[in-house]
C-alpha cells in the first residue's frame, strides 16, 4: 500500500472561540461541553481525501499563549485554521493581526489557511455578519466557512479536507521547482566542467 501523506495543521483563534470543540467535533462528530482551556493537544487523523490517504496531525492551540508558544506553533503547521466566534467582534478583529504574524514567521512562504466563523447555531447573539466573514476570506485570500461545532452544523469537515488539500497543493509546487532548481544546477555544474576541459 502507498505511504499516505502527512500534513501538519495548527489550529488558532481566541480563547474561548471553540478550537477544541470544533477539533472534537471533527474528529469524533460529537461535541464536548467541558474542557479545560488551558489545555494544548495534538491528534493525528487519517481521512480520505479524493481518493488518497492523508494521514493530518491537528494541533489544538491553548488559548492563552505566550509570544514564543505561537511562534512555535506557526514554524510547526503546514496549514492553518483560524477560528473566531460569529458572537464576538473581538475574537473576529484578532484574525488579522493573527494572520500578519503568520506572514512574519512563515515568509517568503505564503501562508496556507481557512477562515472559520464557529457558532453559527447562535443566530440571536450574532455579532460578525457572514458578509463580513466572507470578504475577510477574500481579503486574506483563504477560504471561509461558517459552521457550529455545537450542533454540527456547517462545513466542519470540508473546511479541514480544503486545508489539506490546498497543503499538498503548494508542496507539490515547491517540490516541483526545487526539482527543477536542483536539475538546473546539475546541468550548470558539468557545462562548467566541460567548459574547463574544451579550454
Amino acid at each position: 500500500m502507498a505511504k499516505s501523506a502527512e500534513v501538519k495543521l495548527a489550529v488558532f483563534g481566541r480563547a474561548g472561540v471553540g478550537k477544541s470543540a470544533l477539533v472534537v467535533r471533527f474528529l469524533t462528530k460529537r461535541f464536548i461541553w467541558e474542557y479545560d482551556p488551558t489545555l494544548e493537544s495534538t491528534y493525528r487523523h487519517q481521512a480520505n481525501i479524493d481518493d488518497d490517504v492523508v494521514t493530518m496531525e491537528i494541533l489544538d492551540t491553548a488559548g492563552p499563549e505566550d509570544l514564543l508558544q505561537r511562534e512555535g506553533h506557526m514554524r510547526w503547521g503546514e496549514g492553518f485554521v483560524i477560528v473566531y466566534d460569529i458572537t464576538d467582534r473581538g475574537s473576529f478583529d484578532e484574525v488579522v493581526p493573527l494572520k500578519n504574524f503568520l506572514d512574519e514567521i512563515k515568509k517568503p512562504k505564503n501562508v496556507t489557511l481557512v477562515l472559520v466563523g464557529n457558532k453559527a447555531d447562535l443566530e440571536h447573539a450574532r455579532q460578525v455578519s457572514t458578509e463580513e466573514g466572507e470578504k475577510l476570506a477574500t481579503e486574506l485570500a483563504c477560504a471561509f466557512y461558517e459552521c457550529s461545532a455545537c450542533t454540527g452544523d456547517g462545513s466542519i469537515h470540508e473546511a479541514f479536507h480544503e486545508l489539506c488539500r490546498e497543503v499538498r497543493r503548494r508542496k507539490m509546487v515547491q517540490g516541483k521547482t526545487r526539482r527543477r532548481s536542483s536539475t538546473t544546477h546539475v546541468k550548470q555544474a558539468i557545462n562548467k566542467m566541460l567548459t574547463k576541459m574544451s579550454s
